[in-house]
């Protein structure tokens, strides 16, 4: 399989793609946790169809020690026991940030109030940046039909 287009080789979505690589740098030195990072992405990304982007999140996750036993049930966190209250929290305000057009009205003001129940200030504007920043790549990703399953932990990061 093959995308539509090389999004690096494109000289408008390369610049895009990279301003958006940078975008994550100060979500990744932020405290929030890489664990809740990497679901989150992971999640959103379930929830978007993005093949390219389940693969190098899972993937990237358990390269930093993620279990799979955790990977394998982001997609069914609800019903899950091997999640923290914070995990919870996180992968709850994803679902409803990713979820946007299908909530008419948004993010719940229950998810918030129980995400900051976890984060304070700093950590929630690293998961809102987050949801936005997976969300655009996810929708670039599915756009173009990126291929998933070659990606390499750290390949892009």
């Amino acid at each position: 399989m093959e995308p539509r287009l090389n999004p690096f080789a494109s000289p408008v979505l390369g610049r895009v793609f990279k301003h958006l690589i940078a975008a994550n740098k100060p979500i990744v030195d932020s405290t929030l946790p890489f664990a809740t990072q990497e679901l989150v992405k992971l999640r959103a990304s379930q929830i978007n169809g993005c093949g390219f982007c389940v693969d190098m999140h899972s993937k990237d996750a358990a390269h930093a020690g993620e279990t799979s036993t955790r990977l394998n049930l982001v997609a069914v966190w609800r019903e899950a026991t091997v999640f923290t209250d914070a995990e919870r929290a996180a992968l709850e305000l994803a679902e409803q940030g990713t979820r946007l057009a299908d909530a008419a009205g948004g993010v719940t003001d229950e998810a918030w109030a129980n995400a900051a129940e976890y984060y304070d200030e700093e950590q929630l504007a690293a998961l809102v940046a987050l949801i936005a920043v997976i969300n655009a790549f996810n929708r670039g990703n599915v756009m173009l039909k990126m291929p998933a399953g070659d990606y390499q932990p750290g390949q892009h990061g």
